[in-house]
């Protein structure tokens, strides 16, 4: 892993700094609207711990907006990996307790991913982590299982690079499922449990794969024949 350098630190700081006084000033006024009571200080904790994460969510989107991530590889020094390190900054302090340790409700969670942006279609759900959200997109009707991580950030030594992962519709993701950088999956495909997808994989419509590392183990039945009548719906006189 490289070396987080001094001018991202200060960068990140200053950010840090603005999340702090804006949460605290955003909680101070709500808490001067609370009625006297012995619990007003559990119910300013209670509201503060909310606000601070809406502000840093907001913040991190502005900082994304100035700086927005940049896929392939990251050369040192340049734009793209200050935007990655300084990417790494937000989630090593906010956002990385926030998602791993399943403390929120999975429905709640989706919102979190979308606050992040990550691009989640109708009906779609992660029990599991999706670790670089801005660079992640599933379509409709999707399921990522319990324990399962997405991630388009590969970090070998030195090496930096980043690459989108882009799901289709109608895709499940089993429990325990890695799916690496850089891999597609079109509409209907299964990624079984514990399967390791490795980087920039394409897995085809309703294909099913599985194993580690994962490779093709078949077809779902119900999607070949769906595509079979379709086939012949078209080329029918």
């Amino acid at each position: 892993m490289r070396k987080i350098s001094g001018a991202q630190i200060l960068v990140f700081a200053a950010m840090l700094i603005t999340i702090l006084l804006c949460g605290a000033a955003a909680t101070a006024l709500c808490a001067h609207w609370l009625p006297p009571s012995d619990f007003r200080g559990v119910v300013t904790l209670l509201i503060a711990v909310p606000i601070f994460y809406l502000v840093a969510f907001a913040v991190y989107r502005v900082f994304l907006h100035a700086i927005p991530l940049q896929e392939g590889e990251l050369i040192e020094g340049s734009r793209g990996e200050f935007a990655a390190q300084v990417n790494i900054l937000f989630y090593l302090v906010f956002f990385n307790s926030l998602i791993r340790t399943h403390a929120l409700p999975v429905p709640l969670m989706r919102l979190v991913y979308q606050a992040l942006g990550a691009r989640l279609g109708t009906n779609t759900y992660s029990a599991g982590t999706l670790l670089d959200p801005p660079l992640t997109s599933l379509g409709d009707n999707c399921i990522v299982g319990h324990n399962a991580v997405v991630f388009a950030h590969a970090i070998e030594g030195p090496h930096m690079a980043l690459s989108r992962v882009q799901i289709g519709d109608n895709v499940t993701i089993g429990a325990m499922a890695i799916v690496m950088a850089g891999v597609t999956i079109d509409d209907n495909a299964i990624v079984s449990a514990g399967a390791v997808v490795r980087k920039d994989t394409h897995i085809g419509p309703g294909e099913i794969w599985g194993g580690v590392p994962a490779k093709r183990l078949g077809h779902r039945k119900d999607v070949a024949a769906t595509m079979a009548m379709h086939h012949e719906t078209e080329t029918s006189p």
